[in-house]
């Protein structure tokens, strides 16, 4: 039997200890080491097993004849969960994996998705491990699905773990369906008020311009600010240049969010919004604190756990915390402290982490955190709406109030001079 070494956390002693463990992989070695009572930070093989097939070698061959171009290969995360939903009531009734798996398949419609289950049962039926097979399309199962799943796997309660993976995805999709969904209200209000106000602009105030030209009036200081706005917006010299001015701004604020200091700025400024900046902190805990709870609880080691949360955080700012994290607990230091120093967690947040750590039920306390803070997030995106409606009324009024009171001003001193005379 195979022997790890492990590096864990003793809740007890309140210190890192290092031993060995004899176990069959690295799941059941996770599993003895939490039966004595430590918290998992690093476990290793003592061994590396021999294998006449490696996932680099034949894994690679198999898995890169079928590549869909894109994010996920075109295929939607609500396609990925529903088979997840799927799949676990079908182990929870018995069926044997590649029966589940064929009956999933063969529900599928034409696509991508349907051809890539094909092939993964196909190699699940040779003798693949699920996790193994899934691992080779990493576009649509990502290192947290695979991780999951192999634990499911070692653990021999794939049903549950997939269970709690359809519940973790339905949730995370939940969240980031309402943080979007209050980000497109007042972005669309907003496109429309832009395109409302630059056809007034184009078309209605030069109409204006021309009667107050033939009339002789003198145009009063607001009129002629907005019928210089007008000209410089209408003209092809001003046109070209705001448009191009907003391509520019586009396309370089994008190629400065991916490099990595421009999008830890990007991220910190969005985090200090009014508003916004709290709906995405509270996401961002919720997220954090699900994934890695998920993680942990389904046995997967915490240096690990913390490793696959990091590349699953969009936000830099939060990532580089999770570094810092496992930079704190590699060295058997708290976890507390980095996440404190951070600035993205509240204080409640990095006390509850302490109190779950201290008592041995962190995976507990941190599932707990991410169900706080996705009803802290509904809470947060109502205020939001209610604030940003009076907000874009407001902003829409005084546009139209400022280009109706510009244009009546001439008018107003026509119907003077016509009453003098």
């Amino acid at each position: 039997m195979p022997s790890f070494s492990y590096k864990a956390f003793d809740r007890r002693a309140g210190k890192e200890v290092t031993d060995t463990v004899e176990a069959g992989n690295q799941m059941e070695a996770i599993a003895a080491i939490k039966k004595l009572g430590y918290l998992p930070i690093e476990v290793k093989e003592g061994k590396a097993k021999k294998s006449g097939k490696s996932p680099a070698a034949g894994g690679q061959a198999q898995g890169g004849g079928f590549r869909i171009p894109g994010l996920g290969g075109g295929i939607k995360p609500a396609q990925v969960t529903l088979f997840t939903r799927q799949l676990s009531t079908l182990q929870d009734a018995g069926l044997p994996i590649v029966q589940s798996l064929q009956i999933l398949a063969d529900m599928q419609r034409p696509g991508a998705f349907k051809s890539t289950l094909k092939q993964v049962t196909e190699e699940v039926q040779s003798g693949t491990m699920l996790s193994e097979a899934m691992a080779r399309h990493p576009r649509i199962w990502d290192r947290l699905y695979t991780n999951l799943v192999r634990a499911g796997e070692a653990a021999g309660a794939l049903d549950v773990i997939l269970r709690r993976l359809a519940e973790f995805r339905e949730k995370a999709q939940k969240l980031k369906k309402k943080v979007i969904g209050a980000l497109i209200y007042p972005i669309a209000v907003m496109t429309i008020a832009v395109l409302i106000l630059t056809f007034i602009m184009i078309f209605i105030v030069p109409k204006f311009e021309t009667i107050f030209k033939e009339l002789n009036v003198s145009m009063p200081g607001m009129t002629q600010i907005l019928i210089d706005v007008s000209a410089f917006i209408g003209s092809w010299t001003g046109g070209g240049i705001l448009l191009i001015g907003i391509v520019t701004f586009i396309v370089g604020s994008s190629i400065f969010r991916r490099t990595e200091a421009g999008g830890a700025i990007v991220d910190r400024m969005l985090l200090r919004v009014p508003v916004l900046g709290g709906v995405m902190k509270k996401a961002s805990v919720a997220r954090f604190t699900r994934t890695l709870g998920t993680l942990v609880t389904s046995g997967v080691g915490f240096l690990d756990a913390l490793d696959i949360t990091k590349s699953a955080t969009p936000n830099i700012v939060v990532r580089n915390a999770i570094q810092d994290v496992r930079d704190s607990v590699k060295e058997g230091e708290s976890i507390n402290e980095p996440l404190r120093r951070s600035g993205v967690f509240d204080d409640i947040v990095v006390n509850m982490i302490k109190v779950g750590e201290e008592t041995g039920e962190l995976d507990k306390m941190l599932v707990k955190i991410a169900d706080n803070y996705d009803e802290e997030v509904d809470a947060a995106v109502a205020a939001m709406m209610a604030l940003m409606e009076p907000l874009l009324i407001v902003f829409m009024g005084g546009a139209v109030g400022f280009i109706v009171i510009a244009l009546f001003l001439p008018l107003i001193k026509i119907i003077e001079d016509l009453g003098k005379g």
